[in-house]
């Protein structure tokens, strides 16, 4: 399942919720192509109720294939909202980083034997459907590792 996946299977609620805790004075985090989208002056979008601007962006996100935003856009939300849940993902498997970036994904993998304890760490500490998006990220981060894969798709599906 793809980052595009999550979020067509997310609720508009929960996509709403995540736009909302990227919005910065009134603005959205994609308010600018949803005014290009409805063909609204850039200013102009504000005056459409944020639930309708989240709605259109997240189509713009799914029907465009727009991967690399949405990746970013859910990255965004995490860090904003959780600016530990990375760093503690990454000490709790063995992924060497500084304040949560990693140098080398390649190369610095989580290690599977860590994986279920670690997720059931942050299930501790952190709301689930967040630990679920950030293990999407990771899953698409290290399509290597297919248990990371295989416990997004079970949380998922679920």
């Amino acid at each position: 399942m793809s980052i595009l996946d999550a979020i067509k299977s997310m609720s508009d609620e929960r996509f709403l919720a995540i736009y909302e805790a990227l919005s910065e004075q009134g603005f959205g985090p994609l308010d600018g192509e949803v005014a290009r989208a409805m063909k609204f002056r850039p200013h102009a979008i504000r005056k459409l109720p944020i639930d309708k601007r989240a709605k259109k962006a997240k189509t713009i996100l799914v029907a465009g294939g727009r991967a690399e935003l949405a990746y970013e856009l859910c990255g965004g939300y995490l860090l904003r909202t959780h600016e530990e849940l990375m760093p503690d993902f990454l000490d709790a498997t063995g992924v060497p980083h500084e304040n949560g970036m990693i140098e080398d994904t390649g190369e610095s993998l989580p290690d599977v034997e860590k994986l279920d304890e670690a997720v059931k760490t942050l299930d501790e500490k952190y709301p689930s459907e967040d630990v679920t998006l950030y293990l999407c990220i990771c899953a698409m981060q290290w399509p290597e590792v297919e248990r990371l894969a295989a416990i997004y798709t079970e949380r998922s599906a679920a």
